[in-house]
């Protein structure tokens, strides 16, 4: 068996297992998958992704808690809005849609809230949304507004040669998502190409405007950052130190020999890092 029918397996065996909805909220179909049962942890997906960006987490969360992952509008088969790519009233018709799914599917039970990258934005301004939010973990977040150390520019991959277009999603995941190419095995590489294929929003703008700043200025539930020390798209410790605003409820940690998809690449010590401050 090759590396691709491998990487498909697992992710079949995975779905097997999920329970589905399709919720109509914003006007369009939310795709969401569930597992576990008990308190809800609702995932969020980065930019490019989808509910696969957390294969490597699922089930582990499961164990623990009723876990509640979305395809976000435009992004994996979630439907995508009637606005064009760069309208301006996008973001403000994602974070409605993705409320009242949230409402629909849990009620005003409390809930604990993830995000990772793009989806760390997004997660910050939901959880302003909704009170039910209790705890909030942001990984590789965007929204940071400060530097960020890419040293490679990402390559075209929306080519009609196969492998021209392979070998290009290899080299973003590789310098952009991981901290080493050797990170980027079959798995990886199977999730970013079916992710970027089916990705229809634009995420850019909102992650790298520095509005998860501005939105968590008046949060005072606890919030957990974490970083990659290799992570790309920010320079951790000041990320770091400026979301945190010197809150006492908010910590953050920095995982070593990670890149920006940190939850994948050492995915035991984010597992065993969530679960942990989840349940302090």
């Amino acid at each position: 068996m090759d590396g691709e029918d491998s990487a498909a397996q697992r992710l079949a065996a995975l779905e097997a297992g999920a329970r589905h909805h399709r919720v109509q909220a914003g006007g369009i179909k939310l795709h969401w998958r569930e597992w576990g049962q008990g308190q809800p942890l609702v995932l969020l997906h980065g930019g490019h992704g989808s509910w696969m960006h957390w294969v490597r987490n699922i089930e582990c969360f499961a164990r623990h808690y009723r876990v509640l992952v979305p395809d976000l509008p435009g992004f994996g088969a979630s439907d995508d809005f009637a606005l064009s790519a760069h309208d301006g009233q996008r973001p403000a018709a994602l974070l409605d849609a993705l409320s009242d799914s949230v409402v629909q599917l849990v009620g005003a039970q409390p809930l604990h809230l993830a995000g990772f990258s793009f989806g760390g934005a997004v997660a910050g301004m939901l959880a302003a949304r909704l009170p039910q939010v209790q705890r909030l973990v942001l990984l590789g977040t965007a929204g940071h507004g400060g530097p960020r150390r890419e040293t490679e520019a990402l390559l075209d991959w929306r080519v009609s040669d196969p492998a021209e277009r392979m070998a290009a999603l290899h080299q973003n995941l590789a310098v952009f998502m991981l901290s080493k190419a050797a990170a980027a095995d079959a798995l990886a590489l199977h999730i970013h190409r079916h992710c970027c294929e089916a990705t229809r929003f634009r995420s850019k703008a909102m992650s790298r405007s520095s509005r998860l700043q501005a939105v968590l200025q008046d949060y005072a539930r606890p919030i957990l950052l974490v970083w990659g020390e290799a992570d790309v798209t920010a320079v951790p410790m000041v990320a770091a130190e400026a979301l945190k605003q010197d809150r006492p409820e908010r910590d953050w940690t920095i995982v070593p020999g990670a890149g920006h998809w940190v939850q994948y690449e050492s995915a035991n010590a984010v597992n065993t890092l969530v679960v942990r401050w989840l349940q302090t």
